[in-house]
């Protein structure tokens, strides 16, 4: 240019001075520019509350759509028409004559603290209409769409169901309030006790009371409130159908109950059982009638050694041999095998870990059955052997353990008993092969290996006397 050709060299200071103002020039411009579609985004701040973010948007913006910048801590170009997020640093590089920015030094301290916040997480931009539309709305307080929907989700859910205190206005307008426990059973002992109730109404009574009395408390409010001596009284009734309900009402109420097994043995319901069982009878309630024998007499001495006095175990001798009663032999001899058990335990204080003064009473109180003699005398150790010839697996693991606990009494008769030791040998083949099956099935300690060691215990101890 001929205004820099006179005379002054490129190495004089005005060329220089000229250079550095020029420099200078181009980068206030560049700096200054403003894009028309820049968008600027408020951090939370104290002071705006609820935790509401602020949103400014520049009316000057056309209708086209812009992407929001993502800076990160490295430079980075900016495209025409990108946004970017305050307090980002910005600058002009000279080399390739593009705009570059980077997060500030605020940003990325927040950033690091709080994890990097993401403007749109569902689409890659907003048009300037959307935006503009956005802040329309949410000055004129238009609900959210999505807001909306859940608001009719809500409510369409509330159509479908009642408000509880609607539903209980609706059940007082009709006098029906919910009974307890307790009133359950007074409404039905009253019904049991009326004198126009027939014996089908009365049945059903007692099998309601029979689902309620498995509580521990309900039993116990149906011994206080007199309902377990009219329950008991029921065993002794003409109806057959009454007398059975009426055994497993008591059978449920003693189970695991000592209070309510106490009462029941006061009341006398041990005596009307064994009448129960020592007389004709269908299986049917000679069956719900053990069951309340058995329950009764688990864990409590003192009606262990009321059943013997009573003959109860002569009772079920005869039981044992009912034709027709097979089904009952396996429920006698379980019953005969806990019995043994429970005063063995007891005498290892296996029981009450604790020992105290109710643990020497009942220690005293299993001293005092003398079971095994009984059972020697009347002729278990000839009838319990019997069940091994069953086909059933069950039955047969039942018999060897009863078999072994009565081994102490019992095992001269078991000597004598040829066919016993014969059976034993069948049975010690049989599940050799089935335990032999099992482990090949991959089974090492299964059902049938722990027959055949009750199997091989029992042919040890019982070996026949030359």
């Amino acid at each position: 240019m001929s205004f820099f050709s006179g005379g002054a060299s490129s190495s004089s200071p005005l060329w220089k001075t000229l250079h550095l103002w020029m420099f200078s020039l181009l980068f206030v411009v560049g700096v200054g520019e403003k894009s028309n579609s820049a968008l600027s985004i408020v951090e939370d701040s104290g002071s705006v509350s609820n935790g509401d973010e602020e949103t400014h948007v520049n009316d000057e913006f056309d209708d086209k759509d812009f992407e929001v910048f993502k800076p990160n801590n490295q430079w980075q170009t900016l495209q025409p028409g990108q946004a970017v997020p305050a307090g980002s640093h910005v600058r002009l590089n000279l080399q390739t004559g593009q705009r570059e920015a980077k997060l500030g030094e605020e940003q990325q301290t927040k950033y690091l603290r709080e994890g990097q916040r993401v403007v749109n997480t569902k689409a890659p931009s907003y048009t300037a209409q959307e935006l503009k539309e956005a802040l329309k709305m949410f000055k004129e307080g238009v609900a959210d769409p999505r807001g909306l929907q859940k608001q009719k989700e809500e409510e369409a859910l509330k159509d479908r169901f009642r408000p509880l205190e609607e539903l209980k206005r609706d059940l007082a307008e009709l006098d029906m309030l919910v009974e307890t426990d307790v009133q359950i059973m007074h409404r039905l002992i009253a019904q049991f006790n009326s004198s126009s109730a027939t014996v089908a109404e009365r049945v059903k009574v007692l099998l309601e009371l029979e689902y309620l009395v498995h509580q521990v408390d309900n039993a116990q409010n149906l011994v206080s409130m007199g309902g377990m001596k009219i329950v008991i009284n029921a065993l002794n009734c003409s109806d057959i159908e009454l007398r059975e309900n009426a055994a497993f009402v008591l059978g449920s109420a003693v189970s695991s109950n000592p209070s309510v097994q106490v009462e029941a043995v006061e009341g006398g319901a041990l005596q009307k059982l064994l009448a129960i069982l020592a007389t004709p009878h269908p299986i049917s309630v000679k069956k719900k009638a053990l069951f309340a024998v058995a329950a009764l007499l688990r864990h409590f001495p003192y009606a262990q050694g009321s059943f013997l006095k009573l003959g109860g175990m002569q009772v079920l001798v005869d039981l044992f041999q009912t034709p027709g009663g097979e089904g009952l032999r396996i429920r006698i001899i379980t019953l005969i095998y806990d019995m043994i058990v429970e005063k063995e335990l007891m005498s290892q204080s296996g029981l009450d870990q604790i020992p105290d003064s109710s643990h020497q009473e009942r220690v005293r109180q299993y001293t005092q059955v003398t079971l095994l003699p009984v059972l020697a005398e009347q002729g278990w150790c000839r009838l319990v052997p019997e069940l091994l010839a069953s086909v059933e697996h069950d039955w047969r693991e039942k018999a060897l353990k009863t078999l072994l606990v009565m081994m102490p009494r019992c095992q001269d008769d078991f000597q004598e008993n040829h066919a016993l030791g014969h059976l034993l040998s069948d049975l010690q083949k049989q599940y050799r092969e089935l335990a032999r099956i099992e482990r090949d099935l991959g089974e090492e300690d299964g059902y049938f290996r722990e027959i055949l060691t009750l199997v091989d215990t029992v042919a040890t101890l019982n070996k026949v006397s030359e």
